[in-house]
């Protein structure tokens, strides 16, 4: 039978009003138990008029009784709305994108730039090793002794697991131990090593994984005693992504409670340059067993720093990509709009190999992207303009790092970062997310454990959404500007751009160029480099060049239970 388009219109619009009909009821039903509640609980004309501040506004009499009306509905429609269940894994059907305000972008970032020309990766020479030479060794030298026999995949992981049992106590930066499952894929990648079946520069070679990135079967625990016992079916995307490359996960590492600091529920962890010290974070563990040799080399996140400060503070090398860059999928939601997974070794040739693995789109994921990269790759720093940042003090790691570039034939230019647009009044709407996350939670007072997280997620239930989408059209104006420093300079060294950069998705490079050695604990100082969206390729082979000229990869921490 055909259908009657007159008489399908006629049908839906009936259903659309009965819906809506039985949606009014609904609230009707809920102001009417609301107005039922004790008036101290109820929204009013004198609450309103207490709340003037909240809002901006100033209300006559009539205004605050006519508002007080409408906010009694509009609560019950929230009411309505926080009743359904919601995972932790739903998205919002928003979603950010840092590409929107640069045009000609796709053409940019869909080839390889200029500067830029493919390289062989450079044979890693292979000598027999003492086993606790192996803790401080890159990634392709590892392959290398594999490659060669002289070592297995499964002593690999089992050093690492000893290291992490021994160390990981005094560091506090395990939370759980994959054993099993790491003797098990190394076993696996044995076997297909010596069958000739070769998955790539990462095959054999043991990881640790913060621990908001779930893995199947074991504990993800977001450092927060609540989820101790959270155990998820599925792996992220990225823990699938580095399995099938053959890498051998041993451990899941600290991280601050909820992605905060260096304070979770097992303690604080510590830096191995200085154990009176924590490592900062959130991506505390993670840089800690990678300065400590623990592992060769970890995943982190970061939102308003968390990649960056941590590895400053243990000295290794890490890169936070651009937003979108890396999927997400399977790891703890902090701020929709901020997240980004990255990358932490000790050599920067290694941050490169293991991001040319896990970068990429993800259905589970929207926010995730193809573009241009390759790795490894050599630069023709000649054909660059690197920024010095005006009205910044130059640390003296970044002094390093512009000397050495001079040295090299770099062309410096003078550069403003834009300083119009409070960057810390725009991150408001981290702290409007991150309270979404968890107010379900906040809402039961079972926040234990949390840090300061409590008082900054109950602040952003004061917060109106004018509030947070007027930060986002500031951000939008940040995000502009940012596309005008790129527009002057390919890349620039230091600048104190942590909250910008993190709210308008550009990339940063950490690399050690620097041991201050004039003090109790000497530890390893580190610059940045942060360059155009997407070109992560050209950062990295700009830290590469400063890394092999400064040297830094030879200095290790010394280590006591």
């Amino acid at each position: 039978m055909k259908n009657n388009p007159a008489s399908d219109s006629t049908d839906a619009a009936v259903t659309r009003r009965a819906a809506l009909g039985l949606a009014a009821a609904s609230v009707a039903a809920a102001v009417s138990a609301e107005d039922d509640k004790p008036s101290a609980t109820v929204c009013n004309s004198e609450s309103v008029k207490q709340a003037e501040w909240i809002s901006g506004l100033q209300l006559t009499d009539e205004q605050c009784e006519a508002t007080a009306i409408d906010l009694r509905q509009q609560q019950a429609k929230v009411q309505q709305l926080r009743a359904i269940p919601v995972d932790y894994d739903v998205l919002p059907a928003l979603r950010f994108d840092p590409e929107m305000v640069e045009p000609g972008i796709l053409e940019r970032t869909s080839k390889c730039p200029a500067w830029l020309s493919s390289i062989a990766a450079m044979p890693a020479q292979s000598s027999l090793l003492r086993p606790e030479e192996l803790s401080f060794l890159s990634v392709r030298m590892l392959g290398r002794l594999l490659r060669d026999k002289q070592v297995t995949a499964v002593e690999l992981a089992q050093h690492c697991i000893a290291g992490l049992k021994q160390y990981g106590p005094t560091l506090k930066c395990v939370v759980t131990l994959t054993e099993e499952l790491a003797l098990q894929r190394a076993a696996v990648a044995d076997k297909e090593l010596a069958a000739g079946k070769d998955r790539g520069p990462l095959h054999g070679i043991p990881w640790g994984a913060k621990d908001l990135i779930s893995v199947a079967g074991y504990p993800t625990t977001w450092g927060a005693p609540q989820f101790r016992d959270q155990i998820t079916e599925k792996s992220a995307t990225v823990v699938d992504k580095l399995q099938a490359a053959g890498a051998v996960l041993v451990a899941k590492l600290s991280l601050g409670a909820l992605a905060m600091g260096d304070q979770w529920f097992g303690g604080q962890t510590r830096n191995p340059w200085n154990k009176e010290q924590g490592s900062s974070g959130s991506s505390a563990g993670s840089a800690s067993a990678v300065a400590a040799g623990l592992v060769p080399f970890a995943l982190g996140s970061e939102t308003l720093g968390s990649i960056v400060s941590p590895t400053r503070r243990c000295g290794v090398a890490g890169l936070r990509p651009t937003f979108g860059r890396i999927s997400r999928s399977g790891c703890m939601p902090l701020s929709w709009s901020m997240d980004k997974l990255g990358p932490i070794a000790r050599h920067i040739d290694d941050c490169g190999t293991v991001f040319d693995v896990i970068h990429g789109s993800d259905f589970h994921d929207p926010t995730a992207v193809d573009r241009w990269f390759k790795w490894p790759m050599q630069i023709n720093l000649s054909r660059l303009r690197i920024g010095q940042v005006d009205g910044v003090r130059l640390s003296e790691p970044d002094e390093v790092t512009l000397n050495v570039l001079k040295e090299l034939g770099a062309q410096i230019v003078p550069v403003e970062l834009p300083n119009e647009f409070p960057e810390w009044a725009i991150a408001l709407m981290l702290d409007v997310e991150s309270a979404t996350v968890f107010h379900d939670l906040l809402a039961k007072n079972e926040t234990e454990g949390w840090n300061t997280w409590p008082d900054t997620f109950r602040t952003a239930h004061f917060l109106s959404a004018v509030d947070y989408l007027q930060a986002a059209r500031v951000r939008f104006q940040l995000m502009k500007a940012m596309v005008s420093v790129f527009e002057k300079v390919d890349l620039y060294i230091g600048g104190g751009d942590l909250g910008i950069c993190n709210l308008t998705g550009h990339p940063t490079v950490v690399v050690p160029t620097l041991m201050l050695d004039d003090q109790e604990h000497p530890q390893p100082q580190c610059s940045t480099l942060t360059g155009r969206l997407h070109d992560e390729a050209t950062l990295l082979a700009v830290a590469q060049l400063i890394e092999e000229r400064v040297g830094m990869t030879s200095q290790h921490p010394t280590l006591s239970d």
